[in-house]
């Protein structure tokens, strides 16, 4: 007992370690994911109950009805309550079992049991929604983060030139104006800070909802490595397997079988009962067997009806698949676009945009140097090139997400 116990506590003391190594250690983007979709989440554990509960339900529905017993004690005379008087007297006892119409058991055992894969294919859903959750929340962290750093490297280069402006204004070489813009450029990059600190907070928010401590983790500085996600045409033909048609699916297939059930109405039910009866003063005892069923005469305003109605409810489960798939490829058409223009967009930046920031900002602070051009100037040339860097991080952001949006919809975890 003293070694189990000396174990476990080895193993939490081991966890804890590796826990609190792990939490200097930057989140990667599968990690986060792969915390979230592995981890023992009431958000999953509800539906494998409800399939559970289901499929218990296939059993119990599948099953004949319990036998109906019945005694009485019959013709017993009046006046002398003499069991033996008259022949007629007998103390009976019956059983009766009835048998519902056609294949009504094997249908509710269907029925139950797509009932059963429609609560599977929901977690599936749930695992994936929150996959692109936790993805887009990683991502709005890993801009906030990466934004924050820099915007407090150029607000540490405007803080040094407010204090050489401090010491020119203070030789008389500079205006007050000067000065006051600075400072007010350096305020407006304060609340910059304040306002990425806050995004950061808000995505940590939402990442500890699915990864608990982990969200608070720092962020790596790079992006992992996005692979192409394949064409429209590709992405298109696996939507068919995307998690909530499949639910529609199933939906489709309980709604046949209650079609299926509709049917069996037009079948007759059918009882089969014996009974037997004890007399007194050595008379001879009855059996009796006996066989009842049910006809459907007047199926119109029953049967017919409860088919006609089975039967549109299974079109109009066909139809929320139809429209299910709409959304989807709307929703990849719109991310696949978002894709393809923002690589591109990218691709400028890294080019093009950036280089000529900086040579802009090297550019100005040379004129500056040399007395060709004014602080305000100088001023605008760094803070468009903190701009230019922004913008391009922003880019590299949103092109993730857009790939999140399409991972989401192939089930690629690329």
């Amino acid at each position: 007992m003293l070694k189990i116990i000396s174990a476990m506590a080895a193993a939490v003391a081991g966890l804890a370690l590796a826990n609190a190594h792990a939490a200097g250690q930057p989140l990667e983007l599968s990690e986060a994911v792969e915390i979230a979709v592995t981890a023992e989440d009431p958000a999953y554990a509800r539906f494998e109950v409800r399939a559970a509960a289901q499929e218990d339900r296939a059993v119990s529905d599948s099953q004949l009805p319990d036998p109906t017993l019945r005694t009485a004690l019959a013709n017993v005379p009046t006046d002398t309550f003499a069991f033996g008087q008259e022949p007629m007297t007998q103390a009976q006892v019956g059983l009766r079992q009835e048998i519902p119409r056609g294949s009504t058991l094997r249908l509710n055992r269907e029925k139950r049991e797509g009932e059963a894969e429609i609560e599977r294919m929901r977690r599936e859903a749930t695992v994936r929604n929150v996959a692109l959750s936790v993805r887009l929340a990683w991502l709005d962290k890993f801009h906030a983060a990466n934004a924050q750093a820099l915007v407090e490297d150029s607000r540490n280069a405007v803080s040094e030139l407010v204090d050489a402006l401090s010491a020119s204004f203070a030789q008389g070489k500079l205006t007050s104006q000067d000065v006051l813009r600075a400072e007010l450029e350096l305020s407006l990059l304060d609340d910059k800070l304040a306002e990425l600190q806050q995004q950061r907070a808000t995505a940590e928010a939402e990442l500890s909802r699915f990864i608990g401590a982990n969200a608070s983790r720092p962020s790596p500085d790079n992006l992992p490595a996005f692979t192409s996600p394949g064409t429209v045409d590709e992405i298109e033909a696996l939507l068919v397997r995307h998690p909530i048609v499949r639910v529609r699916d199933a939906m489709i297939g309980v709604e046949e079988t209650d079609v299926d059930l509709a049917k069996q109405a037009y079948k007759p039910a059918w009882a089969i009962e014996g009974g037997y009866g004890a007399r007194g003063a050595d008379r001879p005892d009855f059996a009796s067997v006996g066989v009842s069923l049910t006809i459907p005469l007047f199926t119109g305003k029953r049967q017919d009806r409860a088919l006609s109605a089975a039967r549109k409810d299974k079109s109009a489960a066909e139809l929320d698949r139809a429209t299910t798939l709409l959304d989807l490829r709307r929703d990849l058409v719109r991310a696949y676009a978002d894709w393809t223009q923002l690589d591109r967009r990218v691709a400028l930046y890294d080019d093009a945009v950036i280089k000529r920031a900086n040579e802009t900002a090297d550019a100005s602070v040379s004129a500056y140097g040399g007395g060709l051009t004014d602080f305000p100037e100088l001023i605008r040339s760094q803070l468009a090139e903190l701009d230019a860097e922004l913008k391009r991080l922003e880019l590299r952001v949103e092109r993730a997400k857009a790939w999140a949006r399409l991972s989401y919809l192939a089930g690629d975890d690329q």
